[in-house]
């Protein structure tokens, strides 16, 4: 009896250092998946900064990487932050998994109406949040133009409603991520930053 007792203990004991091993494996991969997020965008952004050099320099778009479905299209620097970003074409899922894209529709940043770019809030819009009313936004575009625009305000809108008219008279720039920053899962809501062209 004593035996078996023994037996079924270890058969217990095994059983709860498998699934504690299983359990650990799954936290790395989950972990592991994380860092690849994070180190592909960093990449992303090098790759990105020298297609936007050789675009600026040679006047025709350049992919950042041969199968690339988007290109860089503009920069946008934060110098209070010290923080910049390549914005890309288009605002596809596999474009805002390497950077800011511009939203189609709206046009390049100080031309008249509101230019409106996109970004994931843990990556590259994840610094937004430190941005306040009178920051300076400068964007280069490929064509070499630079605008600057003051940060005139920023507000919680649902991604349905937000109210962005990109024909609004004037030149504007909208930066927006979904919100809250720390949140864990998708939800409806977006932070948007507005800034005004000097």
């Amino acid at each position: 009896m004593a035996q078996g007792l023994t037996i079924s203990t270890n058969r217990r004991s095994g059983l709860w250092t498998g699934a504690a091993a299983l359990l650990a494996l799954l936290g790395l991969v989950l972990v592991g998946q994380g860092l690849w997020i994070h180190a592909k965008a960093l990449l992303a952004q090098v790759l990105l900064e020298r297609a936007f050099e050789q675009t600026l320099a040679t006047g025709v778009p350049v992919k950042p990487w041969p199968w690339a479905d988007t290109w860089p299209v503009a920069r946008i620097e934060f110098p209070r932050l010290g923080k910049s970003v390549i914005v890309l074409a288009g605002s596809s899922g596999q474009a805002l998994a390497f950077g800011p894209a511009h939203v189609e529709g709206t046009p390049d940043a100080g031309e008249g109406g509101v230019a409106v770019y996109a970004a994931h809030r843990d990556t590259h819009f994840a610094f937004l949040r430190n941005v306040v009313v009178g920051d300076e936004i400068v964007v280069t575009r490929t064509d070499g133009t630079s605008v600057r625009f003051r940060m005139s305000g920023s507000d919680v809108v649902r991604w349905d409603r937000s109210g962005i008219n990109a024909a609004a008279g004037g030149r504007h720039l909208v930066l927006a991520t979904c919100w809250p920053f720390d949140a864990r899962t998708r939800g409806p809501m977006r932070y948007v930053v507005e800034a005004a062209a000097e």
